[in-house]
């Protein structure tokens, strides 16, 4: 499967220069758009920042024919098409999707590399959406990521820190942050682990098993710092409010006895502790030397089961009940008296129930040009948390 890519172009004062012929790429997911990138360059000469998704021809990823709206460095040679688009502001629209902001995040990120004693000799966009901006910057010694992040998911620099001293061979190293959700990234050799078999998933189980129980301690510290906080209760409260906008009808009754469920999974006796928040393989990079787990931008405090049901959840039932067994025994072992086995199983639908407010919580907090990205996803949450429970 590929895209069908149509570049609206602006200046960098955001004065519409027209559209680019419509081209193809070899990437299916919106949000990816190196390709979009190299392509405008290889096909028509024109250096460009992808600044948003305008319109799509489907109503979720991936594929299809779609509209970005993108910044170009200098007039292209070539005639452009012209194209009635909307460019009214928005409030919710990130920093980086307005033209000069790319530019703006790529200073900040080249003085701060500077200031480091690195050469930036090179740029490229890898990605850009609604919950993040990312560019690589290679120099004289080596690459660094930047990453931007819209406002809920800022506390990703704190957990960064906080990781950077309780357990640095488990994080990307933190070079630089600022108060406006731009963090700065060694480069990590290896890739996403999206095909890791069991007896990786095993290995990132036993590896996250050691931070959470490092973190049960820290807690107090972890929410100073801005994590949020999302223990028993808060939780609740937390999922009814972001799902409060949507018909939530087919959870109606896991959502009304939640508060009682919740109680249920505290007298389990597991500790709260930081949790990812969305621990797939993806959001693991190694090279088969070093692992270290990424995006932490989910992250929160609260209960550590729902990061070991997020490893699991579309394994065979097999593979998942041994490594939820293993994970189980972890606990046992250190909190004696405790019931994991108790605690996944409560939980288990609320994992889903979670994430359906997850994906509320970004249709609040990003324009509606880019729902697409997310707007079936509450529905189908909803619907797996009900079948769960």
């Amino acid at each position: 499967m590929s895209r069908t890519v149509t570049l609206v172009l602006v200046d960098a004062a955001g004065r519409p220069l027209g559209a680019l012929p419509p081209y193809d790429v070899p990437e299916p997911w919106w949000q990816q758009v190196g390709a979009i990138v190299d392509e405008a360059h290889r096909r028509y000469g024109v250096e460009v920042a992808v600044l948003r998704l305008l319109t799509a021809d489907r109503p979720e990823p991936p594929g299809g024919h779609l509209t970005y709206l993108a910044e170009a460095t200098a007039p292209p040679a070539l005639p452009l098409a012209p194209v009635s688009v909307d460019l009214t502001p928005h409030p919710l629209r990130a920093p980086w999707a307005e033209p000069g902001g790319p530019a703006g995040s790529l200073a900040w990120a080249t003085a701060e590399l500077d200031r480091l004693g690195r050469t930036v000799i090179a740029v490229a966009q890898h990605r850009t959406w609604n919950l993040s901006a990312i560019w690589r910057l290679d120099g004289d010694r080596g690459s660094a990521w930047l990453k931007q992040v819209p406002s809920f998911f800022r506390h990703e620099a704190a957990v960064l820190r906080w990781l950077t001293t309780a357990a640095p061979d488990t994080t990307p190293t933190l070079l630089a942050a600022d108060d406006t959700g731009r963090i700065l990234l060694d480069h990590i050799p290896g890739e996403d682990r999206y095909a890791a078999d069991e007896a990786e998933r095993a290995a990132v189980a036993a590896e996250h098993h050691a931070v959470q129980l490092r973190a049960a301690g820290d807690t107090a510290e972890l929410v100073a710092a801005g994590v949020p906080d999302l223990r028993g209760p808060a939780l609740a409260r937390w999922i009814r409010d972001r799902l409060a906008p949507h018909d939530a009808a087919v959870a109606a009754d896991l959502l009304a006895g939640l508060d009682d469920r919740l109680d249920q999974v505290r007298d389990c006796g597991l500790p709260d502790t930081l949790v990812h928040g969305d621990l797939h393989p993806g959001n693991v990079r190694g090279d088969g030397t070093r692992r270290v787990v990424i995006d932490w931008g989910d992250a929160f405090v609260g209960h550590p089961a729902f990061d070991i049901l997020r490893l699991t959840e579309t394994l065979d039932p097999g593979v998942a009940a041994r490594l939820l067994d293993a994970w189980s025994a972890r606990w046992r072992a250190d909190v004696p008296g405790s019931d994991p086995e108790r605690a996944v199983k409560l939980l288990g639908p609320v994992a889903h129930l979670r994430m359906a407010a997850v994906y509320a919580m970004f249709l609040a907090g990003i324009e509606p040009s880019e729902h697409a990205y997310h707007v079936l996803d509450v529905p189908a949450c909803l619907e797996r948390a009900a079948a769960a429970a």
